[in-house]
């Protein structure tokens, strides 16, 4: 494999962000990624099939066959991601995609831009949407001292301990907090949430943000409680609160 003349001798890694919605398309998406991404042959990726769509979309010149595509998710085994590295070192640039919104942000990449920092590589983020940012812009919550916290437990009475334990951490601190859910368990994560946060709470649920179903709505809890929200099905979407 011999990088063209006009290469670095090391190749950088380049962080491409995608669209967070199925139905969004690339509106959202700034020319200057989708031009690099057009100029990249070497991917690491959440999920193949997502990003040949998503390249597809972008209208890459390479066909999609020829294009050098390596899966990192949850199941790769953290002794192969090193070998994921290995056309930065033959002089290639690399583009990490994640499934949807910014790579390595409540994402598997993190540990490859880990390593790639690690081993002396130059990392170069790309400017795209984060569901996480786009929800706390939206939300009119306390936006200088916020945390994500990710995923809760599953299990209910874990989860309703560690929400118990968040709005205390938010009322003391004045601290947004920001959570997310599998699509299919954000019912329940919002069940919980109204179960278990003091009336006066307020709470946002950021849904299908940029997408053509995109709703997003702040209110306190006593009045989410009395008119719920119905969540679009398989809808991704941000949850984020702040103590009274």
């Amino acid at each position: 494999m011999t990088p063209p003349a006009d290469r670095p001798h090391h190749g950088r890694l380049f962080l491409i962000p995608a669209p967070l919605s199925e139905g969004e398309g690339m509106a959202h998406l700034p020319m200057a990624v989708i031009e690099k991404a057009r100029s990249l042959r070497h991917f690491v990726v959440e999920e193949a099939k997502t990003a040949r769509r998503i390249l597809k979309s972008m209208g890459h010149p390479t066909p999609l066959a020829q294009l050098h595509m390596a899966t990192l998710n949850e199941h790769t085994p953290a002794s192969e991601v090193a070998a994921l590295l290995a056309p930065l070192g033959a002089g290639f640039d690399v583009g990490l995609m994640s499934e949807a919104g910014c790579p390595a942000v409540a994402d598997p990449g993190a540990q490859l831009v880990r390593l790639a920092h690690a081993q002396g590589y130059t990392v170069i983020p790309m400017v795209g949407p984060s569901s996480i940012l786009l929800a706390l812009m939206a939300s009119g919550l306390e936006g200088q001292r916020f945390a994500f916290q990710g995923y809760l437990p599953v299990d209910a009475a874990a989860r309703r301990t560690r929400i118990e334990q968040l709005e205390k951490r938010s009322r003391s601190a004045r601290e947004t907090q920001i959570l997310i859910e599998t699509p299919y368990r954000n019912a329940a994560l919002l069940g919980a949430l109204l179960d278990t946060l003091s009336p006066a709470t307020l709470l946002c649920v950021a849904c299908d943000l940029t997408g053509p179903q995109q709703s997003i709505h702040t209110r306190p809890v006593a009045t989410w409680r009395n008119a719920p929200e119905i969540l679009p099905d398989r809808t991704p979407a941000v949850f984020l609160f702040l103590a009274a």
